[in-house]
């Protein structure tokens, strides 16, 4: 694949020592390892060859990857997430562990921390202390990357097309050109992500890097609210007559009698 090119990868990804599956694409592989999640949505990842996103390790297999072919490659930690720098390893006492904990039952062994700021994993914790590893969880380990090519993304609508949903996780952006100036109608459901507003200034960076686009404008439609059935029937159905009490009456014009005030 050439440096640059758009394309969207299955991958199975295991501990190259110990053959334990740390991460798929393939919601198949999930189930026979039993490590199936509900609810997720299980597709390829969506990547710029050679764009520095991904393990180096993993880069360059791509870079000499041909589209439809089954690769496997183990990938050594030099190449993956470092080797494990025993000075990222820091001893505490469990006092000051617990100053840094809101709920210390949501504490276990293997479990992220913040301590001061830095993000780590409790490793251990007895005889009154624990420790901290702030070293990525897959540092030292020799990785296995089982993988293929299975699009390879041409026209620049449906390249930025791609790198939109693989950057937000929302579909349905509807894309144009005006020459190098690119118009993005957003979806619905990305006016009520909290998010939306921060991704847009690191999708401008990564849609200019991947099609050399010019001006780039996001547009916001929103549609005219739309009073359901049962909302349109409560209204047919609502009493006219303030002295009205029958919370069951569904006539406009009620019969109770109102009479004239005394």
């Amino acid at each position: 694949m050439e440096e640059g090119t758009i394309v969207h990868v299955e991958y199975d990804l295991y501990n190259a020592e110990s053959g334990d599956l740390i991460e798929t694409t393939r919601e198949e592989v999930a189930k026979e390892h039993e490590m199936h999640q509900e609810g997720r949505s299980y597709s390829p990842l969506v990547c710029v060859v050679g764009s520095g996103n991904l393990i180096s390790g993993f880069e360059e297999s791509l870079l000499s990857a041909k589209a439809d072919e089954d690769i496997s490659v183990e990938i050594a930690p030099a190449d993956a997430y470092g080797d494990k720098d025993p000075d990222q390893i820091e001893t505490i006492s469990i006092d000051k562990l617990l100053r840094h904990v809101r709920d210390p039952k949501s504490l276990y062994i293997g479990g992220p921390v913040s301590i001061e700021g830095r993000q780590g994993t409790l490793s251990y914790l007895a005889a009154g202390r624990a420790r901290i590893d702030y070293n990525h969880p897959m540092a030292g380990r020799k990785l296995k990357y089982d993988y293929k090519i299975v699009k390879v993304i041409e026209g620049k609508e449906e390249k930025v097309s791609a790198l939109l949903e693989a950057n937000t996780g929302h579909e349905g952006f509807e894309v144009s050109f005006d020459g190098d100036d690119l118009s993005i109608i957003v979806p619905q459901t990305m006016l009520f992500d909290t998010n939306a507003a921060m991704q847009k200034f690191r999708l401008v960076t990564v849609l200019r890097d991947a099609v050399e686009a010019g001006k780039v404008s996001f547009v916001e439609v929103h549609e005219p609210r739309v009073a359901t059935e049962d909302e349109e029937s409560e209204g047919d159905n609502s009493c006219e007559n303030p002295k009205c009490e029958d919370p069951s009456c569904e006539t406009p014009e009620c019969d109770v009698d109102v009479g004239e005030e005394e």
